[in-house]
Parts: structure tokens; sequence; C-alpha cells
């Protein structure tokens, strides 16, 4: 170092003073693990600026109090967000492991959720149909390739919950191997408006992958949340 660099005065430390440039690239960057003791370095850093400045500053032209009051407060706002943070992660911790354990306990449970499609097993396969009014319904039967394997109209009366079972015969008599089937259905009233159909499946719930956040399911080979279970049959 020159003789002219080591007389030359250092620069007064002010609580104004701006954080070196590697703090304020951290914290403009993307957020990750690390933001929290970056922003607590930071407030830690602050502190010591301005005690150095108190400890040091001149008698007769002193710090301007407005100034770093108001830095203060904001730092003070900031430590205030992290332990809020923290809060919120410790929640969010305690509500995932509440979803995984309510989620276990529907395992070879038989479980009702909105759906269309159904295991069809030994000849035979289960739908819930609902209508808000009484109405005429065309439902279709695809198998696994889209393949249309059954279509007919039926009569139905205003409810939810109302059970179509079908055999796995087709329209010309063929018995369909079991596996799953994907019932569509559409619906008029007696005016001919179209009417919404609603459609669900009930199945045991084989397994649950608590990896997914929330947990999925599995039932009849298709995955659901726990939030769209409707009912349990048994």
């Amino acid at each position: 170092m020159s003789a002219t660099a080591a007389t030359t005065a250092s620069p007064v430390v002010s609580g104004t003073t701006p954080l070196p440039s590697s703090s304020s690239s951290g914290s403009s960057g993307s957020l990750s693990s690390t933001t929290g003791g970056t922003l607590a370095g930071n407030f830690q850093t602050f502190l010591t600026l301005l005690t150095t400045q108190l400890q040091n500053q001149n008698p007769m032209d002193p710090l301007d109090t407005n100034q770093f009051t108001q830095q203060l407060v904001q730092f003070a706002g900031v430590e205030q967000q992290l332990k809020t943070n923290d809060q919120l992660t410790a929640l969010v911790s305690l509500q995932q492991t509440a979803q995984s354990t309510q989620a276990l306990g529907f395992v070879g449970k038989t479980a009702v959720v909105d759906g269309s499609t159904a295991v069809l097993t030994k000849g035979a396969a289960t739908w819930n149909i609902g209508v808000p009014t009484n109405s005429n319904v065309s439902i279709s039967i695809t198998n696994s390739t889209g393949q249309t394997v059954y279509n007919n109209n039926y009569n139905v009366q205003a409810g939810q919950n109302q059970s179509f079972a079908w055999d796995g015969k087709g329209n010309d008599g063929t018995q369909w191997p079991d596996g799953q089937y994907k019932l569509t259905a559409t619906g008029t009233d007696t005016a001919g408006n179209t009417v919404a159909v609603t459609t669900q499946i009930q199945g045991m719930v084989n397994s649950v992958d608590l990896t997914q956040s929330p947990p999925l399911l599995s039932i009849n080979g298709q995955n659901y949340t726990v939030n769209q279970i409707k009912s349990i049959a048994n």
C-alpha cells in the first residue's frame, strides 16, 4: 500500500451508509434458504454501524436522529418479518403432517369421489349420477382406448347419488373384459333445456402418496386429494 493511501482518512461510518454491494446483491437475488440469514446479518451490521457512529460522532455536528431512527424502524420491521416467516413455516409443517395423518386413515376404506372412471370387476361397475330436475339422461360408456362400448337414454328423477350399474355388456350383447371404463352423461329437462349431470365413482383407497402436497389417494387406479372425497361408504 502506498504512503498516500496510508494517510488517507477513513470514511465516516454512518447509520445511513449503504451496506457493501455484496449484501445488496444478495437481497436482490432469488429467495433461498439463506435469505433469512442474510437479512439477519444485515440487521446486526446496521446495529454495529449505528453504535460506531454514535461513539465517534462529532459533538458539534451530531448524527441526524431522524435518518437513523427511520432505518432502525425499518430493520426492526425486517427482524419481525423474519420471526413471522419462521412461525408460518412451522404452521405449514404442522398442516402437512395433519394432511398426511388424515390421508393414511382412508387406506382400506371405500370412498365416494367426484369422477367418471370406474373399474369393471367380474362384470359389474357402478357410478352415482345426479340431476337437479327430472331429466332425460344420455349415458355413454367408453373403454380405456376411447372406444364406445355402451350407450342408452334413461329417464332420471331429480336427486343426487343415484346408482347406475352396468353389467359390462355392450349394446350388441358383447361381454367386455374387466378394466377401467369412463361414463359420460348429458341431460335435458322436459322443456328440452340442457341440465348439468354430476357423476361420482366409489372404490377402495389402495394407497397414499405422501411425497405429494397435498397427499394423493389412489382409487381405482386414479389419484385424488382428500378434499375430493365426498363420503366414506364403509
